[in-house]
Formats: C-alpha cells, sequence, structure tokens
C-alpha cells in the first residue's frame, strides 16, 4: 500500500487504532522496569493480521505504540535472538531484555524515536532505519541506524548503543506471539521511555498532525502496520 493510502486509512500520522476513551497515565521517563498498555494486535494495511512465520528476513515495518503518535519499529532478523542481561537506562537503572518472539525467536519491536535527538520517521523523512550487515562485517544481523547524529543500535541485543551520542538503548516494545494462530500482538514497553519530551518538543507539529489533540492517546485496537519504505517518502543514508 503505498502511503497515501496508509495515512487515509488511519486518520493522521502513523496512528491506526480508535481513540482511547481514557486518558494515558503519567509516565515516568528511563524506568526499568516493564510498562503495560493496551494489547493491540498488528495487522497489514487491508487489516489482515500480521503472521509471524510470513514476515520477511530483514524486512523492516512501522506501526503506531503506546501512543497514536508515537512510531515503533517491528522487525524479522536473520538469526533468533536470546534474552540479553544487564542493559541500562540513561538514569543507570539495568534491565532484561526477553529477546525475540515467534517460532524462531527472530522478531524484535523497539521505539523508532532515536534516544538521543528524538528523530523519528515520519511520512516526508526518516533519519532512522534498520540497516542490514554489510558483507565482512562480524554480526550477521544489522543495526538501527540514526542519521541526525549517527547513533547506532544492535536490534540483536535489545538495541543496545553500538556507537554515537546516544546514552541509552532504544525503548523495547514488548511483543506477544500466539503460537496457535501465529498472529502477532503489542502489550507494553521496557527500558527507557521518551516518549513525554517526544509530546513536549514536538507539540507544534504534532498539534497539526493531530488537530483533535489524540497525539497522546493510547492506541486501543488493531495496530496498522507497513514497511518503512511504504511509510517515508525518503529514507535517509549515512
Amino acid at each position: 500500500m503505498q502511503r497515501r493510502g496508509f495515512i487515509k486509512a488511519c486518520g493522521a500520522g502513523i496512528g491506526c487504532a480508535a481513540m482511547s476513551t481514557q486518558l494515558p497515565k503519567v509516565i515516568t521517563e528511563a524506568t526499568a522496569s516493564p510498562r503495560e498498555y493496551a494489547k493491540v494486535r498488528l495487522v497489514d494495511s487491508g487489516g489482515d493480521p500480521l503472521r509471524a512465520s510470513e514476515l520477511k528476513s530483514e524486512q523492516q515495518w512501522v506501526f503506531a505504540y503506546p501512543f497514536k503518535s508515537t512510531p515503533a519499529f517491528l522487525i524479522c532478523l536473520n538469526e533468533s535472538v536470546d534474552p540479553v542481561d544487564g542493559l541500562l537506562t540513561e538514569n543507570g537503572e539495568t534491565y532484561q531484555w526477553p529477546g525475540g518472539v515467534g517460532a524462531g525467536r527472530c522478531i524484535v519491536a523497539y521505539s523508532a524515536i532515536c534516544a538521543h535527538k528524538l528523530a523519528y520517521p515520519t511520512p516526508m523523512l526518516s533519519y532512522i532505519s534498520y540497516r542490514p550487515a554489510i558483507n565482512g562485517e562480524d554480526r550477521p544481523n544489522g543495526t538501527i541506524t540514526c542519521c541526525a547524529e549517527n547513533s547506532r543500535y544492535d536490534p540483536a541485543r535489545g538495541a543496545a548503543v553500538v556507537n554515537g551520542p546516544a546514552r541509552q538503548p532504544l525503548a523495547t516494545i514488548l511483543l506477544e506471539h500466539d503460537a496457535d494462530t501465529d498472529m502477532l500482538y503489542a502489550s507494553g514497553t521496557l527500558g527507557g521511555e521518551l516518549f513525554n519530551r517526544f509530546f513536549s518538543e514536538f507539540s507544534a507539529r504534532l498539534d497539526l498532525e493531530y488537530p483533535r489533540g489524540d497525539a497522546q492517546q493510547t492506541v486501543s485496537q488493531d495496530v496498522v502496520a507497513v514497511p518503512l519504505e511504504e511509510y517515508s517518502g525518503n529514507i535517509m543514508g549515512c
């Protein structure tokens, strides 16, 4: 689906679920404990459930979670990835990343808001994206790279910072996989959230994109995910 159709289907921006009737909870930044949000099913642009076994290796998708205006990446990596201990938030709190989901344990999801200067994918442009490993690199999986300030994250290790100015991993989007139906669900976050900063820094832009003031509404129903190359008109390389 072309991004124009995606935007029309979602109303505005990348939020794809109906507006919640409750205001979101106050967010404590960079707390390491898992945070529960609404459990939502991931679907494609036609409304059909995303099936874990049908995701292509190294393909990246964008979906809104946990708020209508906060983008997240869904990535199918090259290999299974195990839990990782000892990840640190910017505040120095530790947490364990749970690893990949799906039959092959290779599917991961993270907030697509860079942990440095909050660059994020938009329909016009994306400075941040997953880059597959280049021949000769010593890692089978690539990195999530933000070209705004060259922060790089390892999606196979909880989006830990590989190098660059970012001071903490990307926040994890907790996924659940239903083995019977092969469906994927987002159910919460883990690690250092930056949503309050995001809402504050981009308030003027979000007011234009969400004129009803629902940028900070949590998603609560099926959420549409689309490949990044269909969502953003220009994916920056660096």
